[in-house]
């Protein structure tokens, strides 16, 4: 008898199917398991000698569940004790549920050998296979990420690799996201974590993949094109001028109206760089820091702009002909 797969068996119940459990069904499809599992195995232990490990392909698919839903390691372990679709998501049953330290321990492996850039390969891969070409023009941006600013916690103290921003009128604490966006698909390729307080123009030459032809820009990263990591990059640089630039400029006149003109065109390019942003913080929940230090929060902000990119992309994923996982 053919074995149920994940979907098969969500399908066979008669009651009626909640958004998380058509988000878990869809994304089943869509990830590119087999090629996130050639990538983690070689690091992953064999269990030799002991209690043998749990399955990597369970491990992984519990990890990408604390990522889409936001769970803690504590959290996530009675999730799999509670919730019947998330043990059937991650092919375990109730007599062998993995506790918080094992959960815990394979997010440290992942960051240990730096694999949440390779995660972000892989499925970037797999979608470029896919007709999602990622060697387009860049847009980039930068978010703020809140981080807990009270110092009431174990050690009195704030993160100090976190740092304070002002934006506006208002002073945020925490750190950023940069990142790199194919300005055709809408995809990310390239991210970076800094503390709050790094200006958004110092990390360009990081969010570029070196073939793109076009930089676009918000106002933020005026003069990008003078800083010396530029020299000799042969792109054009469609950066937003600032308001203060045309605003005295006679609106009737025909050069005001060329100049916004030009500006709103480059507007609705720069406008992609904001839906992977939308689908971590609206659709991920992820609005604030879940770990102390740069390098945790930015190996799983690598991780969710990965995840994004299948989000953004399920559509025309689900919609290929043939086979859709690797």
């Amino acid at each position: 008898m053919k074995q149920m797969t994940f979907a098969d068996a969500e399908y066979a119940g008669k009651r009626k199917q909640t958004r998380k459990e058509l988000f878990l069904i869809e994304m089943d499809q869509v990830v590119p398991w087999k090629g996130l599992i050639a990538l983690i195995e070689p690091h992953y232990p064999k269990g030799e000698g002991g209690r043998p490990a749990y399955p990597l392909m369970a491990m992984l698919r519990i990890h990408l569940m604390q990522n889409w839903f936001g769970y803690s390691d504590p959290a996530m372990e009675e999730a799999l004790y509670e919730t019947t679709i998330l043990r059937q998501f991650a092919g375990l049953s109730l007599e062998r549920i993995p506790d918080e330290t094992t959960i815990l321990n394979f997010r440290r492996l992942l960051e240990k050998h730096e694999l949440a850039a390779g995660i972000l390969g892989v499925i970037n891969g797999y979608l470029g296979d896919r007709g999602l070409s990622l060697r387009q023009g860049t847009i980039v941006d930068a978010t703020l990420i809140h981080a807990p600013s009270s110092t009431k916690n174990q050690d009195g103290k704030r993160d100090p690799e976190m740092h304070q921003s002002k934006k506006g009128n208002q002073y945020y604490f925490g750190m950023k996201a940069h990142i790199g966006v194919d300005d055709e698909s809408g995809l990310v390729h390239s991210v970076v974590g800094t503390a709050a307080n790094v200006a958004d123009v110092t990390q360009v030459d990081k969010l570029l993949h070196g073939e793109e032809n076009v930089v676009c820009a918000d106002a933020g990263y005026t003069g990008v094109e003078k800083r010396p990591e530029h020299a000799g990059r042969e792109v054009i640089w469609q950066v937003a001028a600032r308001r203060s630039t045309y605003k005295k400029l006679d609106k009737r006149s025909a050069l005001y109206k060329a100049k916004r003109k030009i500006e709103k065109a480059k507007a609705q390019v720069r406008a992609k760089v904001e839906h992977p942003f939308r689908v971590i913080k609206r659709q991920f929940g992820y609005v604030k820091v879940r770990f102390r230090g740069l390098a945790k929060n930015t190996a799983q902000l690598v991780t969710l702009f990965a995840l994004s990119n299948l989000w953004m992309a399920r559509r025309h994923l689900l919609t290929t002909a043939g086979e859709v996982r690797l």
